[in-house]
């Protein structure tokens, strides 16, 4: 059921005014904001929450997605993208290091999208992506596998 906020917010599109000037109005040309309708106000419509409810038909989650196409099939290469269950991401399992997307994005790929502040910042990652500034055109991304060692064994050491 929606409700309706009673409190009239300004409204973003137009700054409030009613009017909006984008790039096509020029040299003191402007339109009606399509937002407010000219109001300059905006009122909200919500559904409180309760629960999370469930989302059918999915069976995995991924705690990012760097740009891959990812599905969810029979064929064992589909499933090799890491990620958890729907149901243990359900029931609050945190993603833990080895979920990352391994097969197909190196420590720093993953991590500039998961979580920024965990992404390595090795001299390595900067040679490799001098020229290219494209996590899969660098020198070392062949041999990704190495990089995710050496980021595990940084963890081990508590670095």
């Amino acid at each position: 059921m929606k409700k309706t906020h009673q409190i009239q917010e300004v409204c973003t599109s137009c700054n409030g005014t009613g009017l909006y000037v984008g790039m096509t109005e020029m040299d003191g040309a402007a339109i009606v904001c399509a937002s407010c309708k000219g109001t300059g106000y905006r009122v909200h419509e919500y559904t409180p929450f309760k629960k999370r409810e469930l989302r059918p038909n999915v069976k995995r989650v991924y705690q990012v997605n760097p740009g891959i196409v990812i599905r969810e099939g029979e064929d064992l290469r589909l499933n090799q993208c890491g990620g958890m269950s729907y149901q243990d991401w359900r029931n609050g399992r945190e993603f833990d290091r080895g979920m990352e997307m391994r097969k197909f994005t190196c420590p720093a790929w993953w991590y500039q999208c998961a979580n920024y502040k965990k992404q390595p910042a090795w001299k390595r990652c900067d040679e490799g992506r001098k020229t290219c500034m494209t996590f899969s055109k660098c020198k070392f991304f062949h041999v990704k596998h190495e990089c995710w060692a050496k980021f595990d064994a940084s963890a081990e050491d508590g670095q």
